[in-house]
């Protein structure tokens, strides 16, 4: 049996029309990274291109572009935005001269690229590689050489395949996703994991082991995920591993607590599942949801964290100077203080149907995980906050179509001016306003939405049938409390009540027992913290869930020197 051949290196393309600047340029690329990636160098934008098209033909894969701005007959910018098309994947970044700043900060906008670097970049130890890395970095987690790693064999339109692949995505985990309708290599992967009659969905992984049809606590235990505790007691145990959970890991490991970070499904909550976050500090090109994630995973488990996932708490239980959490799946731990970090999740969508197509066409805050699937098709986003928004620009990339419906007449009262901007510059994208779905139909999948006009001037009950192929819902948000109730008291839309709100409320009285007040983040529950959207009053962005998050670890610190 011959040996297959080894997959070639991703490639990073230096362009710059100075033929002294580029073998600089060159000579630094290889010295760093000539180990994992192929460098190449070309003198213009032409031969840019035209390089990027023989590349795609051979399906190999590119990295980044690093491109000077000031070339005859095409500048770095244009390279770079047509160079999207080509691999809209690849990191762009920009070389420039000081004086060409300007041109940099609208290429952010207009062409969309990664970053920008000035001249000189000595030394390249300082100036050049931390800023390729970083982005490089980024570009792995989403880079898969052909059939490499965990492969998934199913069907598009089946729930439990939307699972598996929603929840490797989640937890930065790279997979192949393999369609069993149409793809000719169903056959040969099954023959070679040596399964007959597969239960879909199938999952391979790279020791060629598999699972047929399985849960994602087995999933996670074959890639060696951690969903058992370590240790029976702990300093503090963070429930929910959303911006403020993560924030909340990173200070309490940073400052020496001995913590323990528990997730049911994967980190990034909600905001977890956002292609691009534009208005968070420090990152003036976006960044992914789940990058920022990935990041700050990393964070916190260089602090010494401890990550359970996927892990769900199924109750919390007040013994004094120590709190019992016990898991659904039948284990428990202790630890001396909790921080609540559930956040939210989006509403189901209440229509005829919708429930029947959950993950066979209906998806809640899928659309990265998803969209690949909606090549050349029609899909419908519902809802008119930033997380649809974000949702549209990205499905606007792979679908044909995409129609946002909203009951509003338009999005200026729920989305940032920036989205709104954005999508009004995607021709593909077209905004609906004054509808509502009333039904979802279709045979094993999605085919077809019913729309009730809302429109002043029309009748009740006017509706009419769209042909769409999938449907993305962003609306509302609902915490997730209900399994604490009887713990701490929730508010009229349960959230969680937490400070200056617990003096208010009817129990106070007969529950707080401590000389001093609730902590600003505290519950009713003395060492019970509650941070982020899942708290009543919260802001309901990520900037301050994160802030919540750090000031919860701070409370956590004052409670522990009291009891």
């Amino acid at each position: 049996m011959s040996t297959p051949a080894a997959p070639r290196k991703p490639v990073i393309i230096a362009i710059d029309d100075d033929p002294q600047v580029l073998a600089a340029v060159r000579r630094d690329l290889r010295r760093q990274y000539r180990g994992d990636y192929r460098i190449v160098s070309v003198g213009s934008g032409a031969e840019a291109l035209e390089l990027l098209r023989e590349l795609k033909q051979r399906g190999d894969n590119v990295a980044l572009l690093l491109s000077d701005q000031r070339m005859p007959a095409m500048v770095g910018t244009d390279l770079l935005a047509r160079a999207k098309d080509i691999y809209p994947q690849a990191k762009r970044i920009l070389l420039t001269a000081y004086a060409d700043v300007n041109a940099a900060v609208d290429a952010i906008n207009r062409a969309a690229i990664d970053y920008y670097l000035t001249k000189p970049w000595d030394p390249p130890a300082e100036r050049l590689y931390p800023v390729l890395d970083d982005h490089l970095a980024d570009w792995q987690v989403s880079y898969r050489p052909e059939l490499a790693g965990v492969k998934v064999l199913g069907y598009r339109y089946d729930p439990r395949s939307h699972a598996i692949k929603d929840f490797l995505a989640g937890n930065q985990v790279p997979y192949n996703w393999i369609d069993a309708t149409y793809d000719p290599r169903t056959t040969e992967l099954l023959e070679a994991a040596g399964i007959a009659q597969p239960a879909w969905p199938v999952v391979i992984f790279e020791d060629g082991s598999a699972l047929e049809r399985p849960d994602l606590q087995a999933v996670a235990k074959t890639l060696g995920m951690n969903v058992e505790a370590g240790e029976e007691v702990y300093d503090v145990a963070i429930v929910g591993a959303g911006p403020a959970g993560l924030a909340a890991a990173v200070y309490g490991g940073s400052e020496g607590l001995h913590t323990v970070l528990i997730e049911r499904r994967a980190p990034g909550g909600q905001a977890g599942t956002s292609s691009r976050i534009e208005n968070y500090l420090g990152f003036p090109s976006g960044v992914s949801g789940a990058d920022l994630s990935r990041r700050a995973i990393s964070q916190a488990r260089r602090f010494g964290v401890e990550l359970l996932a996927p892990k769900e708490v199924a109750r919390i239980e007040d013994e004094g100077a120590v709190k019992h959490v016990s898991f659904a799946d039948g284990g428990d731990l202790r630890a001396r203080a909790v921080v609540i970090t559930t956040g939210v999740s989006y509403r189901v969508l209440p229509a005829a149907g919708a429930e029947r197509f959950n993950g066979a066409g209906v998806y809640y805050g899928a659309a990265t995980t998803e969209a690949a699937g909606c090549k050349g098709q029609h899909v419908a986003v519902i809802g008119g906050g930033n997380s649809a928004g974000q949702g549209a620009v990205y499905l606007s990339r792979f679908a044909e179509r995409v129609t946002i419906y909203i009951r509003r007449p338009d999005l200026a009262a729920s989305m940032s001016s920036y989205l709104i901007d954005q999508i009004d510059a995607i021709d593909n994208i077209e905004v609906v306003g004054h509808r509502q779905i009333t039904e979802v139909l279709g045979d094993d999948r999605v085919e077809a939405v019913v729309l009730e006009r809302l429109d002043a001037d029309a009748p009740p009950g006017d509706c009419y049938r769209e042909s769409v192929d999938a449907v993305f819902v962003f609306i509302g948000a609902k915490p997730h409390t209900d399994w604490l109730e009887g713990l701490v008291p929730r508010g009229p839309k349960g959230y969680l009540l937490t400070g200056r709100d617990l003096l208010q409320h009817e129990d106070f009285g007969r529950r707080w027992k401590l000389e001093r007040s609730p902590f600003l983040l505290e519950t009713m529950t003395p060492g019970v913290f509650a941070a982020g959207d899942v708290r009543a009053g919260a802001m309901n962005r990520v900037a301050s869930a994160v802030g919540e998050g750090a000031m919860a670890i701070k409370f956590v610190h004052e409670h522990l020197a009291q009891v």
